[in-house]
């Protein structure tokens, strides 16, 4: 007899339940990790028998007989395959800045350090939103760098494990200069690009130097609805972005707007700085760079920056895969500098932080 039990435990092809059996023999007891190989598997597999308790199935398979007992909600858990590590628009919240609260993504650092519930509302939130601002953070230098570590781990780059947004006698870059700074995503000349960036604030005690956010991916939702050619041409050419100082030469060649496997957004790279001379035929220049200022139109529409001023003890995180951050000229003065700290880190240490958090209050609220 069919039974919903059954239909839900029949989705699954044979193969499948198989490669997934979690017995001793099938998988290390200490690491989870798989025994057997694909090749090891018959080709031939078929359930021949199910039997059911409250919880669990018993899955019998031919031809080796072999018997596999799943948890009747982890199979059903698996049918809801597509949020599973899932980075594109599908699972985000897109925004204007007028969309969100003046206190939307903002912690104090002493509760988000010792509360797990707000690092469970703060972390989650970057997934969702794309950033967040941690306020009162200690003002001493490589405090970046603690922050980064409570929920992954440091990218180390050529910049070192950390790098200074200042003046400098000598710039690299202009975003060691005093002038204005437009939207844009960093690193887009790295493959692959780091996937987080976080800002310190030392010191902001000039005239000007206000901070700017732009998501992305609702820049990217407003031209495919827009211009939807546009979209198209930015989403299937790929472009050169190149840096280089006295050491270093880097490169990568991707589009500007990212989809994944069904055509969602899942990441942008935007840098008038490092974008390189267009290379492709001449007579899809012209349509490639119509398509480019369309999208830098639309990034600059005052709808969707959102500004904000960090003080000293304030820390940026942001989705540097989605999330264009900006900042307005500023001056100097004898007794007034501005001084950030900065590093980098990835999403997957974030996610495997919240997913750490989740099941730890799942097991405490199981125990009450």
């Amino acid at each position: 007899m069919i039974t919903p039990q059954s239909e839900t435990v029949l989705e699954f092809p044979a193969i499948w339940l198989r490669d997934n059996c979690g017995c001793t023999s099938c998988r290390d007891p200490q690491s989870s990790q798989k025994l057997q190989r694909i090749t090891d598997l018959p080709e031939d597999l078929e359930i021949v028998d199910l039997e059911y308790s409250d919880a669990e199935v018993v899955v019998t398979f031919s031809p080796d007989g072999h018997r596999s007992v799943f948890a009747l909600d982890w199979l059903t858990s698996q049918l809801s395959w597509r949020s599973d590590g899932d980075r594109s628009e599908r699972h985000k919240t897109l925004w204007r800045a007028e969309d969100l609260e003046d206190d939307a993504q903002h912690a104090q650092w002493s509760t988000y350090r010792r509360d797990d519930d707000v690092r469970l509302a703060v972390l989650p939130g970057i997934e969702q939103l794309g950033f967040a601002v941690l306020h009162g953070t200690p003002v001493d230098e490589g405090t970046v760098l603690t922050i980064a570590r409570t929920f992954g781990f440091v990218r180390v780059t050529n910049y070192g494990e950390l790098f200074d947004v200042r003046i400098e006698a000598n710039p690299s870059n202009l975003a060691f200069t005093g002038a204005v700074i437009s939207p844009h995503t960093d690193n887009p000349y790295r493959d692959p690009v780091p996937t987080m960036q976080l800002l310190h604030c030392l010191a902001n005690d000039v005239i000007g130097g206000e901070s700017g956010l732009v998501d992305g991916f609702q820049a990217s939702s407003i031209l495919r609805d827009e211009y939807p050619h546009f979209f198209e041409v930015l989403t299937e050419t790929p472009v050169s972005f190149a840096w280089s100082d006295a050491s270093n030469v880097l490169r990568a060649k991707r589009p500007m707007i990212e989809l994944d496997s069904i055509g969602r957004i899942r990441a942008v790279r935007f840098n008038n700085r490092s974008l390189q001379p267009l290379r492709m035929n001449t007579a899809r220049i012209g349509e490639y760079y119509d398509a480019y200022r369309a999208f830098a139109q639309i990034i600059d529409r005052p709808e969707l920056l959102l500004t904000f001023r960090l003080d000293s003890g304030d820390c940026l995180i942001f989705d540097n895969t989605r999330i264009l951050h900006a900042r307005t000229a500023f001056e100097e003065t004898s007794t007034g500098k501005r001084h950030l700290q900065g590093c980098y880190a990835d999403l997957d240490g974030l996610a495997s932080t919240v997913a750490v958090l989740e099941r730890d209050k799942y097991y405490e609220l199981s125990e009450t």
